[in-house]
């Protein structure tokens, strides 16, 4: 599959620190120090994964002076939510046994309720016959 910016996304947010500088970067432009501040791995090593998620259209970057300041793309992120909610809509279908047993619990309520019914009146029917005896 050919991908807009060359890296699969998916590929991308494989990696546990770049899943982490995209939660970092949804809160707003960061820098590379800034960033790297945050994790036990060299600024460089950082770099290299902003790189990835850059190539996979998941991060921007602006050049301001000598700093460069990355920010989520949060369009990028669109083959990701296409799938997501291409599994969530997915329901499995229900099987036609379900609703077999669903059919027979109904009749068995509807049959219990009467039973009681039929129960609970004919005491009622019978203790006024014994009080006019």
């Amino acid at each position: 599959m050919s991908y807009q910016y060359g890296v699969d996304p998916f590929d991308a947010l494989a990696d546990p620190v770049r899943r982490d500088l995209l939660r970092a970067l949804a809160s707003g432009p960061a820098r590379v120090v800034d960033l790297a501040a945050r994790h036990p791995i060299s600024r460089p090593a950082v770099s290299k994964h902003l790189r990835v998620l850059t190539e996979a259209g998941l991060v921007t970057v602006e050049d301001r002076g000598r700093e460069r300041h990355y920010t989520l793309a949060r369009a990028g992120l669109a083959p990701v939510r296409a799938l997501l909610d291409e599994l969530a809509a997915r329901r499995p279908p229900i099987p036609e046994s379900a609703f077999d047993a669903l059919d027979l619990e109904v009749r068995r309520t509807v049959h219990d309720r009467r039973a009681g019914a039929g129960a609970d009146a004919a005491p009622d029917a019978v203790r006024p016959q014994e009080e006019s005896a």
